[in-house]
């Protein structure tokens, strides 16, 4: 649930350390074993003989005792390492010396010499941790680069070599591992993209860190799964309903979206509200656009606001939304309704007159982004959700997109805090950062969720559940889970992921 930056990680150990009494060289034993247990489970074939690759840190004391537990099941090893063993220090010196006492057998890499790697049938990369910066270099990037290149299943130990363990950045080269144990919590790094692509199948295993330590060291990003949703949120992901409920009981949605030539965005917007529970939600659109939108979305009303007859929301007036909004549970705007002069002064007066939850969406994020005082609009006592993509969000924070997925988790972080908002900053593993300064990242949903409409869905999903009552973190959060959870069987469902289209996504609600 934990998802923790490699700083954590080290007051995580040093609190064990220092305050609970548990050595180093325990929790060095402990992270070892465990290790060696994953590879020992490994059945893809099984794996008799093994490379161990080393560094001089902690990471690499860590393979050498993965290597005696191998060493103790039967298993083959050989403890490859890329330094001198003799530049070893501290605990990892302390292994080293273990492992020579036991005649472990070993080899110095030279990058010069041909590595056997048909003598072995899998590799542990023990070779950088969580510590590590930088570009690998010399002999630990040339092991690095004969070990992607064997076709061996790879284990990385924590995280993959070559990868910053606090964003996910990955350099070159970095280990492609199949899999990776992360010690007694998940890295940020090998949560989020492209870290998670080269980080395999990631799996936590418990080294002796009490759990609680990480709240202790105020550690708030989160991984979400069904026991956070349960747990810390209080959520239920089935959202079950009383036996004697009736349609008031579950909240009022106002969807404003839509316009001539994007009307499906604010029908795949609605259709979401509904789907996601809401007991009544109103669709409000340019008058010109009524006719044509009559009966495609039965279960819904609609509401046509006056527009000088053009179709869109050029002519449309504040009030006549904010008007509308009275009494809803929540709204959401923004999807599909274009731009037009002025458009972030008219946002402005929808922002200050409604009292209910909003989510803001798609070109409403642009007039915010436009809007040169967006940081002293006055505070709204009803939450905001602002649901921006990459491109979006780099706009509203002034900073361009490859900025943005460098560092989706602090960026959706300070956004959050610092304009009293919850942000949904979308992508591979979205975030969900709060005003409290946490932060949820989302594992599901896939690639094939990548189509035009599918924001329009999270957007509605997302509204349909402030509207029953949820926080905004609760509605943001289970949104997101629900959203992507959606996509991935509708995938499943299809022969391909790049047949999915955002309709589908609703039929899997």
């Amino acid at each position: 649930m934990y998802v923790v930056t490699s700083k954590e990680m080290r007051e995580m150990d040093r609190y064990t350390i220092e305050q609970i009494g548990i050595p180093a060289l325990v929790l060095m034993e402990n992270a070892g074993r465990a290790v060696a247990e994953e590879v020992l489970s490994y059945n893809q074939p099984a794996l008799q003989r093994v490379a161990i690759l080393l560094g001089k840190g902690n990471n690499g004391a860590d393979g050498i005792v993965t290597a005696r537990h191998l060493l103790d099941a039967g298993r083959e090893v050989r403890l490859i390492y890329a330094v001198d063993p003799a530049d070893l220090a501290g605990d990892a010196a302390v292994q080293r010396a273990i492992a020579e006492k036991l005649n472990i057998p070993f080899d110095i890499y030279d990058s010069d010499s041909m590595m056997h790697w048909d003598d072995f049938d899998g590799i542990i990369d023990a070779l950088l941790g969580t510590g590590s910066r930088g570009t690998p270099r010399d002999n630990i990037a040339s092991l690095i680069r004969a070990a992607n290149a064997s076709g061996l299943p790879i284990f990385a130990i924590d995280v993959p070599s070559g990868l910053n363990a606090d964003t996910g950045a990955v350099h070159d080269p970095c280990v492609h591992a199949t899999i990776t144990v992360a010690l007694g919590f998940t890295k940020r790094g090998i949560e989020q993209q492209p870290g998670a692509a080269y980080a395999g199948q990631v799996v936590v295993r418990f080294i002796g860190i009490p759990r609680d330590t990480a709240a202790r060291v105020g550690v708030s990003t989160f991984r979400t799964n069904e026991r956070l949703l349960t747990d810390k949120l209080h959520v239920d992901r089935h959202w079950a309903r009383n036996a004697n409920a009736h349609k008031g009981s579950y909240g009022h949605v106002l969807v404003a979206a839509g316009s001539r030539p994007m009307g499906g965005a604010g029908l795949l917007c609605a259709m979401a509200a509904l789907r996601a529970g809401s007991g009544l939600v109103t669709w409000a659109l340019p008058d010109k656009l009524l006719d044509p939108m009559l009966g495609r979305l039965p279960e819904a009303m609609l509401r046509g606001l006056p527009d000088g007859g053009l179709g869109d929301w050029r002519e449309v007036r504040a009030e006549h939304l904010t008007e509308l909004a009275a009494g809803k549970s929540a709204m959401v705007f923004g999807p599909g309704v274009g731009r037009w002069e002025n458009d972030s002064h008219w946002l402005r007066k929808v922002w200050e007159t409604t009292t209910c939850p909003l989510v803001l969406d798609a070109d409403a994020l642009n007039m915010i982004s436009s809007a040169q005082d967006f940081g002293r609009w006055p505070a709204r006592t009803a939450p905001v959700i602002l649901t921006p993509h990459p491109g979006e969000m780099g706009r509203l924070a002034g900073k361009e997109t490859a900025e943005v997925q460098r560092d989706r988790i602090d960026i959706a972080r300070q956004y959050a805090e610092r304009h009293n908002v919850t942000l949904v900053l979308k992508g591979a593993r979205t975030v969900v950062a709060t005003p409290e300064g946490e932060v949820f990242i989302n594992p599901t949903g896939n690639p094939g969720m990548a189509t035009g409409g599918t924001g329009d869905v999270l957007a509605g999903m997302t509204a349909g559940l402030l509207a029953q009552g949820m926080s905004s973190a609760q509605a943001a959060v289970l949104g997101v889970y629900l959203h992507g959870d959606a996509g991935d069987r509708a995938a499943a469902a299809r022969r391909s992921a790049a047949s999915l289209v955002a309709s589908d996504i609703l039929n899997y609600l």
